[in-house]
């Protein structure tokens, strides 16, 4: 089983629901969120940073300058990495973006892969 959590606004890039980290960023520009919870997203964000690899693939294609599309999920066995995901996502809605967790058994094509996540370019019947 694979875990996303996502908003409602679409991503320009691939076209699907927006996961938690750009939802967080447009509220940082927005102004909206205080600084206790800022700090406190930021906080979970640098964990992310030294405890996930970033994706080094979110494209089918291997030729320069594609578009990058794949979108990313956890493996539901990632259980610190899902626990950190729920607490971002309290302070997302708290600050008034509804979240909603998917889950599925099939992400898609998977176009990089780790110990605790996919990116993987959607099938049509993957939830995004």
């Amino acid at each position: 089983m694979f875990i996303r959590f996502v908003v409602k606004e679409l991503d320009r890039d691939s076209g699907r629901r927006q996961g938690l980290f750009q939802a967080a960023w447009t509220l940082g520009e927005s102004g909206v969120i205080d600084s206790t919870d800022w700090n406190r997203l930021q906080s979970i964000r640098t964990w992310f940073d030294q405890n996930l690899a970033k994706p080094t693939r979110f494209a089918v294609s291997t030729k320069p300058h594609r578009k990058a599309q794949a979108i990313s999920w956890f493996k539901d066995s990632a259980h610190e990495h899902i626990n950190k995901m729920r607490e971002f996502q309290q302070i997302v809605e708290r600050n008034g973006l509804g979240v909603e967790m998917l889950r599925t058994e099939r992400p898609g094509y998977i176009v990089y892969e780790d110990q605790f996540q996919v990116a993987a370019y959607p099938f049509s019947e993957t939830p995004s």
